[in-house]
């Protein structure tokens, strides 16, 4: 790829954002970040994987941490920063990427070459498509997106300016439920290669 670019994508669980985003960068033959990032850090960092995965995504414990002068004590926010300087190295070196979640909305925002998505779904549709992927009951499948989704917003929201899932932080938002996940994967593409 000749420019530089981006993109950083939300996604409420159960909406086929990680697939998308792995057609988004499998199309435009780009990188993709998501746990992998995890990976990088804690081998750059000679830390503990298994170790560091307790701690990935998470936001800090307030009774167990504290911010001083914006300096945070958490090993979760520590966990958090490390992946976010690994994005901005990236993003420096002029790397084009794909990367889920990690508040890459906000880490790379500062960026000219970086479009920001959001991805949700009909709540019809994504509870079948997490009975079927996990093979969960209907009532388990509802509570398991409603966890993941509540662990996302408060994980972004405590580490971020503007609020996760919210159409005003986003370059685009699109319901998966409209096209299915190949089809929004296209557009998708189409219109990043329009943003270029």
């Amino acid at each position: 790829m000749d420019k530089q670019i981006m993109i950083a994508i939300g996604r409420e669980f159960g909406s086929g954002g990680h697939e998308i985003a792995e057609r988004i960068a499998k199309s435009m033959g780009i990188a993709l970040f998501d746990k992998n990032l995890l990976e990088i850090v804690a081998e750059k960092n000679n830390l503990d994987l298994k170790e560091v995965e307790k701690f990935d995504e998470k936001s800090r414990n307030l009774f167990l941490s504290r911010k001083v002068n914006g300096f945070s004590n958490a090993i979760e926010d520590t966990i958090a920063l490390m992946q976010f300087d690994h994005l901005k190295e990236c993003a420096q070196k002029g790397e084009s990427f794909v990367v889920v979640g990690r508040c890459g909305d906000e880490v790379l925002k500062e960026y000219d070459h970086m479009l920001s998505i959001f991805i949700l779904g009909d709540k019809e549709d994504k509870i079948a498509r997490v009975m079927n992927k996990y093979q969960l009951s209907r009532e388990e499948a509802i509570e398991k997106m409603v966890r993941h989704d509540r662990k996302r917003r408060v994980y972004h929201d405590s580490l971020a300016k503007g609020d996760w899932g919210d159409a005003h932080a986003y370059d685009m938002c699109i319901n998966s439920s409209r096209f299915g996940v190949e089809k929004t994967a296209e557009i998708l593409v189409d219109f990043i290669k329009a943003s270029l």
